[in-house]
């Protein structure tokens, strides 16, 4: 599933291609993605124009001058930009907007193609979007000021949750799916089975500096691509190539030589260094 670098890299290519775009013409294919799409109002997006582009946790959000369009990208979504109008829907292609750029540019074609059909499309009121059933509840974004060492102390307090499994709890902190919660605790060197209530201040504080450097440098990397995802321009993310234990199982340890390990949290696969990570 795209995390988020992957989804802000999805953003950072939309946000210059669409921003004051009129939306000419709305196509809906199908009333279901995960959730039922409200077709009434994605079609009364008709001639209205787009404000912006921004990310909450792994959510695409539009703005519009009244409303907010929500896309979730789901497991295999994608959401990119054509400059010809003319081109054929695709089997797994659900909706598609024709716009008129700023300045009289374009037209050109925003279409979102999911084959798992797991995404999401929404519309809601602006002043809305912290009641959203989605967003509501979601914890703080983890290259923001409100995600500090405190916060997460806090939220460790009393918890025999491993420290992994907390990292990936969207109502602590949003976007750090399977693959950066492993990278994030081999770089604060805390094995990610830590009970979560066993970890002092510093190591709460070292935690915190390491999911931002990591999130940050797989954004600067355009996110990675194990499986499905390719950006808005059909680039693959390279963060891969940088990946310092998951996916690298009996290999050697970037930092100590060790091997690297494996095991299975929660259902999903954990990576680590049995030989630097406490």
């Amino acid at each position: 599933m795209p995390e988020l670098p992957e989804v802000e890299t999805v953003v950072r290519y939309l946000r210059p291609r669409v921003t004051a775009a009129r939306v000419a013409e709305v196509h809906v294919r199908r009333a279901d993605l995960r959730y039922p799409v409200p077709v009434d109002a994605v079609l009364a997006l008709q001639g209205c124009e787009i404000t912006g582009v921004h990310r909450r946790a792994k959510y695409v959000l539009f703005d519009f001058t009244e409303r907010t369009v929500l896309v979730h990208l789901g497991m295999s979504g994608r959401l990119f930009i054509e400059p010809s109008m003319g081109q054929p829907w695709e089997k797994h292609e659900h909706w598609r907007w024709h716009l008129d750029g700023p300045n009289g540019d374009g037209p050109h074609l925003l279409r979102y193609i999911d084959a798992r059909r797991f995404g999401a499309l929404d519309v809601f009121e602006n002043e809305a979007e912290t009641r959203h059933p989605l967003l509501e509840r979601l914890g703080p974004e983890p290259l923001g000021p409100l995600w500090t060492p405190t916060v997460l102390l806090e939220a460790c307090a009393g918890r025999t949750t491993a420290i992994k499994q907390l990292l990936m709890d969207g109502h602590i902190i949003v976007g750090v799916g399977n693959i950066y919660a492993s990278e994030t605790c081999f770089r604060a060197a805390t094995h990610p089975l830590r009970p979560a209530g066993t970890l002092s201040a510093a190591e709460c504080e070292r935690l915190v500096a390491a999911s931002r450097s990591v999130l940050q440098d797989a954004i600067d990397a355009g996110g990675s691509t194990l499986k499905d995802f390719v950006g808005g321009d059909a680039a693959p993310g390279y963060f891969q190539q940088q990946l310092d234990v998951y996916g690298r199982q009996g290999q050697r340890c970037h930092r100590c030589s060790g091997l690297v390990g494996h095991c299975s949290l929660g259902g999903r696969a954990t990576y680590f260094c049995g030989g630097c990570q406490a």
